[in-house]
């Protein structure tokens, strides 16, 4: 089902500015560690990290490599069909977050201390994101009622039988299954008919750029969320999955992630803050709500007190 390896002639490789702080190797560290990602042999190769995935700009599958050579930029690597190159270097801009300006995001802990930690703690840590919002989607409803564990391998398996293995500069990865695909009957042969029709789902709206990435996130925050939550299966907490971990967006606050509420209740000694207190709180971090929130999440002292582990919006 997966095809001979994808082996593309044609290379172009991209050199993207970083405004602000970013540290590529703590990408790379977070995939080993992160179960959706599938991604344990990410840190395998000092220095690079080699991504395989369906571009949104027609789902081809394509691979990237990554390098930091200097603090202010990153250089990428394309492997696709000629004339992928710019939307590929887009799409891996979106998936480190460094196509947000992050010159600001020291200002966030200058006011507050316990930002102004995670910081110092996580110096050029970024949200490291989902390929797409599409795969995004694809694991919400892969992970509903179930371990983060066996939907971890349910996602690897759909992408060793249907997606597509990338020759990624003489390493061959394994590319999710793009969206026409997703959408046939036999990739879902094996999962609960509820959870194959909602995938289906998903991959129908992604195949009609109901997922654009770019015009999730130029939606007002309110918006969009009920525009993703009209997916068979997407409730609040997926949808807040969606737009921070697929779309990127970098201003919204996860507010139905009840670890994320846990962590801040510790941070701030507030025991018995109720979630609107929370959210509120979270306001001094715009705008960056979703990057404070992510950190906060992997922050290692909250993981060994056992209120976290590996984020998942």
């Amino acid at each position: 089902m997966t095809g001979s390896i994808l082996q593309h002639t044609a290379t172009t490789t991209l050199r993207i500015p970083v405004r602000g702080p970013f540290d590529l190797d703590k990408s790379i560290r977070f995939l080993t560690d992160f179960p959706p990602a599938c991604r344990t042999d990410a840190a395998t190769e000092p220095g690079i990290l080699r991504l395989a995935f369906p571009v949104e700009a027609g789902w081809e599958h394509v691979g990237a490599a990554v390098r930091q050579r200097s603090p202010g930029s990153i250089e990428v690597e394309v492997f696709a069909e000629e004339g992928l190159a710019v939307e590929v270097g887009a799409q891996v801009r979106r998936i480190l977050s460094v196509d947000i300006d992050g010159v600001g995001f020291a200002k966030v802990g200058s006011a507050d201390p316990v930002v102004r930690r995670l910081q110092q703690t996580f110096p050029g840590f970024r949200p490291v994101l989902f390929h797409s919002p599409y795969e995004a989607a694809c694991w919400a409803i892969l992970s509903h009622r179930a371990r983060m564990s066996q939907a971890a391998v349910v996602k690897r398996r759909l992408a060793e039988e249907f997606g597509r293995p990338v020759d990624v500069g003489g390493k061959i990865l394994r590319s999710f299954p793009a969206p026409d695909v997703l959408a046939g009957p036999e990739a879902g042969r094996d999962l609960p008919e509820v959870k194959a029709e909602r995938l289906r789902a998903v991959a129908n709206a992604a195949k009609d750029g109901l997922l654009d990435a770019a015009y999730l996130r130029a939606m007002p925050v309110p918006d969009a969320l009920r525009w993703l939550q009209r997916l068979p299966g997407i409730g609040p907490f997926s949808a807040q999955l969606i737009l921070i971990r697929g779309a990127g967006h970098p201003d919204v606050f996860p507010r139905d992630e009840p670890r994320l509420q846990e962590a801040m209740r510790t941070a701030y000694d507030l025991p018995l803050a109720p979630p609107e207190e929370l959210e509120e709180l979270s306001t001094a971090w715009r705008p960056f709500r979703s990057w404070v929130a992510f950190a906060l999440r992997n922050d290692r002292e909250f993981r060994m007190r056992g209120i976290g582990g590996s984020m998942t919006a």
